[in-house]
């Protein structure tokens, strides 16, 4: 029975959605912007269109300019390339990459936390010391992007 506890144990860890190794906090679907604000947030529309431009555009603030790389890594699964799971506390980085959260939360939740960080986690306001509001839509919809089939093909 010895060698196939370390298996199970790996099955184990992966069988749980909320697991560190997916990059997700335990309440992956708890929202971030305050109670008081959250429908004022709910309102705001990414007024930039989903074209390859847009998204382009926000690729590369995604992974220059707005440095979301190192963090949500280039997979957008919430690992950037030198983070060791394991070695961060507390909630992870977001996992751009679950369908599930893409759905729960709306742009405008998305842009208040790019304007206000996201209390209880290493997310620091972006907007306006790092982002316009213009390249924070742009971010988005490349963000948004981690929920179609075509990201998961190397976007």
């Amino acid at each position: 029975m010895g060698p196939y506890i370390p298996i199970m144990v790996l099955v184990a860890a992966v069988g749980l959605p909320s697991s560190p190794v997916f990059g997700a906090d335990e309440a992956i679907l708890k929202p971030r912007v305050p109670i008081g604000q959250i429908e004022e947030a709910r309102t705001w529309i990414n007024p930039l269109p989903a074209t390859e431009e847009t998204i382009e555009k926000g690729k590369k603030l995604f992974r220059g300019k707005a440095f979301c790389v190192t963090c949500h890594g280039k997979d957008g699964k919430g690992f950037g390339g030198d983070i060791e799971p394991g070695t961060l506390k507390g909630p992870l980085p977001r996992n751009f990459t679950d369908k599930e959260w893409q759905s729960a939360r709306t742009d405008g939740e998305l842009f208040w936390i790019l304007k206000n960080g996201s209390k209880g986690t290493a997310m620091a306001p972006f907007i306006p010391l790092i982002l316009t509001e213009e390249e924070a839509w742009q971010v988005l919809r490349y963000v948004r992007s981690f929920a179609t089939e075509e990201q998961g093909a190397g976007r």
